[in-house]
């Protein structure tokens, strides 16, 4: 991996350049927060597959995992571009590299002339036949080993929702010492304080949020069952009502966890945001139906000056459909500052 010395010296630019940077006006096609979150999975998305070819793409993360990715790259890119501008985006719960916000955002990137890596977290994407283990919202080995793995690239790493906390914590967890090829961090809708959202997700508002994790994640546990026998017992699920009831029978002890408060604690990108180092958009919604907005209050992210935060009022879970031409908003501002930062 590239020494981080070479980085270095770039840090105080990419700060300062970004300390004057502000998203542009937010203007909400709906201002109610479930329409922007339940809308936008069916709004169209522009990805031609046809035109720009996408290339599956194997990461080994440890003895016993892979983790597929989907690769979308420049045709017309110059074969003397040895290392050229690359997101490399992470899905929420119980997506995929194939999310409608994912395939949203590598549209417009691809047309900004930025390559596009959409991973997709172990066990998801159809790919729970290449781990024996589960994932959770705090796991940053396998984006760290990709990441160790794609060094020939400058990488701009993207999460959405979940994807968003385990992209903070990284890069938390990396501190001063993160990769030089490494650019810079952009989220959306991240979970910062896991224990806070997971209780949030089970509120009679959002019951019908939480049926959907549910079932998709027990689909999850079934597919696993039929690969490992006995390995993820079936009949934890009648005693499974909530997010919690989930992380507390399967994803804690998984992952060795005491319980799902400890997970939550322990994983919570919240506790890793004044370590950051790279400079690092953050867009939330101030109406997030998952996430309680009052958990920013409390994080001081104006301490870090590498944190550009921005809550507009409205704009759902991973939403922003905007009424302006450029329909979704949060899509737009991630290209904008990403492509502030090539330059630099």
């Amino acid at each position: 991996m590239r020494a981080f010395k070479q980085a270095q010296s770039l840090t105080d630019l990419r700060r300062d350049a970004t300390a004057g940077w502000a998203t542009s006006p937010f203007e909400p096609l709906f201002r109610n927060p479930h329409l922007q979150t339940i809308l936008p999975r069916f709004w169209p998305t522009t990805f031609d597959p046809h035109r720009f070819k996408t290339e599956a793409r194997y990461f080994r993360t440890d003895a016993d995992t892979q983790v597929l990715a989907h690769c979308n790259f420049q045709t017309c890119r110059s074969e003397s571009v040895e290392s050229p501008n690359t997101l490399l985006v992470v899905h929420g719960l119980t997506g995929s590299s194939n999310s409608p916000y994912v395939l949203r955002l590598t549209a417009l990137a691809l047309k900004a002339e930025f390559d596009v890596i959409r991973l997709n977290v172990r066990n998801c994407g159809g790919t729970e036949h290449l781990s024996s283990t589960l994932y959770h919202s705090g796991l940053t080995s396998d984006l760290r080993a990709v990441i160790e793995q794609l060094e020939n690239r400058l990488l701009y790493l993207v999460g959405f929702s979940m994807g968003g906390n385990i992209t903070l914590k990284l890069a938390g967890e990396w501190g001063e010492v993160f990769p030089s090829h490494v650019r810079a961090v952009c989220t959306v809708s991240a979970p910062l304080d896991l224990a806070a959202c997971a209780h949030r997700l089970s509120q009679p508002r959002n019951r019908f949020y939480e049926l959907r994790f549910l079932r998709e994640l027990q689909e999850t546990i079934r597919q696993k069952n039929a690969l490992l026998p006995g390995k993820y017992a079936l009949s934890k699920f009648s005693r499974i009502h909530s997010i919690v009831d989930f992380d507390e029978a399967y994803t804690a002890p998984c992952f060795g966890f005491g319980s799902a408060e400890e997970y939550y604690e322990r994983s919570s990108a919240k506790n890793f945001l004044s370590s950051i180092k790279l400079p690092t958009l953050m867009l939330q919604a101030q109406d997030d139906p998952f996430i309680p907005f009052e958990i920013f209050g409390h994080l001081q992210l104006d301490q870090n000056p590498n944190l550009n935060f921005c809550a507009p009022l409205h704009g759902g879970h991973v939403g922003f459909l905007s009424r302006q031409h450029q329909r979704f908003w949060d899509a737009h501002q991630i290209i904008r500052f990403c492509k502030l930062i090539a330059t630099l």
